[in-house]
């Protein structure tokens, strides 16, 4: 899988930018604040849907503009498609595969599957649990888009139950029978949501353990696992289901008391130890990174073992990692069918990854 071209419009500090790329490495070169890292922001918005600085869309629409536009032609087992995604103030989000409209945005999701790795990962190992959930379901739609529309129906109901519990709390007489038709719902979408988050855990770990041993090879074991608000989990999506009806049930006072939502996958983190010790904490800066980049890499590593040969984003990261790091993030990236890299100055770059180079300066982007 690689992009052939990309173009936005409009998109953060850009009024237009055009970038025709190919297979192997690709680097852009600029000075902070030049919009390098608002170009692969673009092209992480065509596999994700999101962008991973910022939690909503309006940011990505250029100052005075009205929309935003990105398109990426996508070249996968010779089969090249046309993505294109408008973003609007105020207004729905319209998407169009090779110019034609499609219902709804997550509908261009598969298309293109990115890996990138960026300053802000630090945030996986230092950060709140909501970057961690973030991180596995973000895993989890690159692996199967399908579960964007799990992620979205589960959101959905926890907004709806969670105003409900809001206005229970201030009527005496509130009706508890439309609380038990969400907490169905809840424990529905929520199990589902488990079960496949459950399994991405089992299926990445080793990937991830192998990826810190390589990377910080003088460092005790890295380890990830899935800590639940409802304790040990099974793992069939039905018993998860059960319990999470059971324990919405024994909780259902101290919500109505406070008014918030105490159950579900919402409430979840994934835990990353280091030996016996949690990364968070006790690990040193490098070892941070270490295990950040692990993450990124054990992600990687599964996405090839599916058969699905994604293209890696390295943003601006190669300034942050001592020798040892850069040679091994270089030795995988060097690997990669398509691998995009942003530098302040080009000789980050480990020179296992020269390839085609582009200078970004003065809202303009050149090949050099």
């Amino acid at each position: 899988m690689h992009v052939r071209h990309l173009q936005v419009s409009d998109f953060r500090s850009w009024e237009l930018a055009d970038l025709e790329l190919e297979p192997g490495a690709s680097v852009l070169v600029g000075r902070n604040g030049q919009g390098k890292t608002n170009l692969v922001e673009a092209l992480g918005y065509v596999a994700t849907l999101g962008s991973h600085r910022v939690s909503t869309d309006a940011p990505l629409i250029r100052h005075g503009a009205q929309r935003a536009v990105v398109r990426a032609a996508v070249v996968n087992d010779d089969r090249e498609l046309l993505v294109e995604l408008e973003i609007t103030a105020g207004k729905s989000n319209r998407a169009r595969i090779n110019r034609g409209p499609v219902p709804r945005p997550r509908d261009v999701l598969g298309i293109l599957r990115t890996v990138l790795f960026a300053p802000e990962d630090l945030s996986l190992v230092r950060g709140d649990p909501s970057d961690r959930r973030r991180f596995l379901d973000e895993m989890l739609v690159l692996r199967t888009p399908r579960y964007a529309g799990v992620r979205s129906d589960y959101d959905r109901v926890l907004k709806q139950r969670s105003a409900l519990l809001k206005t229970v709390k201030h009527s005496r007489s509130a009706d508890l029978s439309t609380l038990d038709v969400w907490d169905g719902h809840l424990a529905k979408h929520g199990a589902e949501l488990l079960a496949a988050r459950l399994k991405l855990i089992r299926d990445m770990a080793d990937h991830v353990t192998s990826a810190y041993a390589e990377v910080a090879p003088e460092s005790r074991p890295a380890l990830i696992a899935y800590r639940s608000s409802v304790g040990d989990l099974p793992e069939d999506r039905e018993s998860i289901e059960d319990l999470l009806l059971a324990e919405l049930d024994r909780v259902r006072r101290q919500e109505i008391e406070r008014g918030v939502c105490l159950v579900g996958p919402h409430r979840d983190d994934l835990d990353l130890t280091l030996g016996e010790l949690p990364a968070k904490g006790y690990a040193s800066h490098g070892e941070s990174w270490s295990f950040a980049l692990a993450l990124r890499l054990g992600g990687y590593e599964l996405m090839r073992v599916d058969g699905i040969e994604p293209v890696l984003v390295l943003d601006d990261v190669f300034a942050e990692l001592d020798r040892g790091r850069r040679r091994q993030l270089a030795k995988v990236a060097a690997a990669a069918e398509q691998v995009l890299i942003t530098a302040a100055v080009a000789e980050d770059v480990p020179d296992e990854l020269v390839g085609a180079r582009f200078e970004v300066h003065g809202g303009e982007v050149r090949r050099v």
